[in-house]
């Protein structure tokens, strides 16, 4: 299956529709069902009224809790690591899929100016749909309980962004690709994919997350670089994580 679009014959096109299949169900095909059904849950019990923990304590023992943090860290990065190695298998160099050597210029401050580009206009979809009872209030757990909790919320800000843009953006659109899917088409799936597995936030999140998977994907497309989309969503959750907790209790108007 190393060849291009047009070498892969009946078996090998069948193969590559499983892949995707397999690696979708065990990362965030799973996490967009069980949102899907949070989503259900709040709509039934009244969506304004839920709170949505964006950095929970997994347990009441603070080393239990470090242990738990870290298997969440490992598998987002492993969820990553496997979308890498299916494509690497199949004849896809790192560079090939943007993941070659970090650049300064395309891939640091291109990661900060998307940050940019999704972060303030979601924050303000955030406020919106607060207001018009359609997203999820956020609750966030204390900062200063433990001396790795800040550490540990900036890794899984970069585990989350590795994970999601490593197998929904530079596996999926790759594989799509190589099915000769419509680009168009494929950028689409995939924002939604992104979107639905954020849906236990509430629909606004969801929204925000479909824009911002349109915006990354097609930034992909465009460039075939993936480092400026994890840098851009490590800084998004790294903002949503530890900005939120130390900054919502002296500003009101984020809660």
């Amino acid at each position: 299956m190393s060849g291009g679009p047009d070498d892969l014959d009946a078996t090998a096109r069948r193969a590559l529709r499983i892949e995707i299949v397999v690696v979708l169900a065990v990362t965030f095909a799973l996490s967009a069902y069980t949102a899907s059904l949070r989503l259900i849950e709040g709509v039934l019990l009244g969506l304004s009224e839920q709170t949505v923990a964006i950095n929970p304590r997994r347990s009441p023992f603070d080393l239990i809790d470090l242990g738990l943090n870290l298997a969440a860290l490992f598998q987002l990065l492993a969820w990553g690591a496997l979308a890498v190695y299916l494509l690497w298998r199949s004849g896809h160099g790192l560079s090939r899929i943007g993941l070659g050597r970090i650049r300064w210029r395309k891939d640091v401050l291109g990661g900060v100016g998307l940050a940019l580009v999704i972060g303030v206009p979601g924050l303000a979809l955030y406020q919106i749909s607060r207001i018009l009872g359609v997203n999820s209030a956020v609750e966030a757990a204390e900062l200063n309980d433990t001396w790795w909790r800040i550490p540990m919320l900036l890794l899984l800000s970069f585990g989350n962004g590795w994970a999601e843009e490593v197998v929904v953006v530079g596996f999926l659109l790759t594989r799509l690709r190589e099915l000769r899917v419509n680009p168009w088409i494929a950028l689409v799936a995939s924002s939604l994919l992104r979107g639905v597995y954020h849906l236990y936030q509430g629909f606004g999140a969801g929204l925000g997350n479909v824009a911002m998977g349109l915006v990354f994907g097609y930034a992909w497309q465009r460039t075939g670089r993936l480092w400026p989309l994890i840098i851009a969503h490590t800084l998004i959750d790294a903002v949503a994580f530890v900005g939120y907790s130390l900054l919502a209790g002296q500003l009101g108007w984020l809660r």
